[in-house]
């Protein structure tokens, strides 16, 4: 995908499901708070994915600034509001990819990667020409645009997307977003239909799949329980399904007293316990207190 397509693409960019159709080549800014350029918070090893991602080496992890979500909790808030992050070319977007593989990564992980689909194929283009051998993680809210995700084919070996609400009443209170579950659905749908099979190295390190993750909020017990209940209908063990705890109330806005909270042991407890009832078996559970600021990386422009 050269910077003739890649600007084409932007002058009226409709990547996510928010469709702006704004000029993000003339500086305008969409709903992810990004303009044409190409914006890296962080680049580095990081040690604190499900442990088929991290490892013992690390997940090689770029850090994108800007979101289409903007979820009122959100534990990335300086780089989903696009408040952190440096201006980088493609072509230092493909020598990140290549130094991360230096240091010993386990594969690259690209998170919040949406609106910068365009750069990250040319990237990856220019990255495995040079010798990029790594599987490729693409880690997002699930809130995906199909058409978008169809560019990607044959580009990604690992999706990594939330599945954070069924609810229509909390998508629109906390992330502003009233076809959420619809549309995250038909993503990963499409995640699972691209990546079709599962597989890891000699180490368990996962090769090619589908994880979807699920944030527990503090009093959506219910919801969460629809959410991992319709996964396993729907995918079975053609996908893994990961359980988070790891909620930290850091929002300061008086609107959402709810989110103040971690969520207790037992609402936790309980949801481990409902998915193990109804058969799940390819899963993800944390525990010890991840629930934690320390667990959110510095976004300091390390590696970029």
């Amino acid at each position: 995908m050269d910077s003739l397509i890649i600007k084409n693409i932007l002058k009226d960019c409709v990547l996510c499901p928010r469709e702006c159709h704004v000029d993000r080549t003339a500086g305008k800014r969409g709903y992810c708070k990004t303009t044409g350029e190409l914006v890296v918070a962080r680049a580095a090893l990081h040690m604190w994915e499900e442990t088929c991602i991290s490892g013992e080496e690390g997940s090689g992890t770029v850090f994108f600034s800007g979101c289409a979500l903007g979820c009122v909790y959100c534990q990335n808030r300086n780089i989903s509001k696009g408040l952190a992050g440096s201006n980088i070319t493609i072509e230092r977007l493909a020598e990140i990819f290549l130094e991360l593989q230096g240091k010993g990564a386990n594969n690259i992980n690209l998170v919040t990667p949406s609106h910068y689909v365009p750069h990250i194929i040319e990237a990856l283009n220019i990255s495995r020409r040079k010798g990029l051998i790594l599987p490729i993680v693409y880690n997002c809210s699930g809130y995906e645009k199909v058409e978008t995700l169809k560019l990607l084919e044959g580009c990604v070996d690992i999706f990594l997307p939330d599945l954070k609400y069924m609810s229509y009443e909390m998508a629109m209170k906390y992330s502003n977003c009233k076809n959420y579950f619809t549309v995250a659905a038909a993503a990963i749908e499409e995640m699972v239909r691209q990546v079709q099979e599962t597989s890891f190295d000699e180490r368990g390190i996962m090769q090619k799949g589908v994880i979807v993750r699920h944030l527990t909020l503090p009093g959506c017990l219910e919801d969460s329980k629809r959410i991992i209940k319709y996964l396993y209908e729907t995918y079975g063990d053609r996908i893994f399904i990961s359980i988070m705890n790891q909620y930290t109330p850091i929002t300061k806005n008086r609107v959402y007293p709810e989110l103040k909270r971690k969520i207790t042991e037992k609402e936790y407890e309980e949801l481990v316990d409902f998915a193990i009832e109804i058969g799940l078996e390819n899963g993800f559970i944390q525990e010890g207190e991840t629930a934690s600021e320390s667990f959110i990386p510095e976004f300091n422009g390390e590696g970029v």
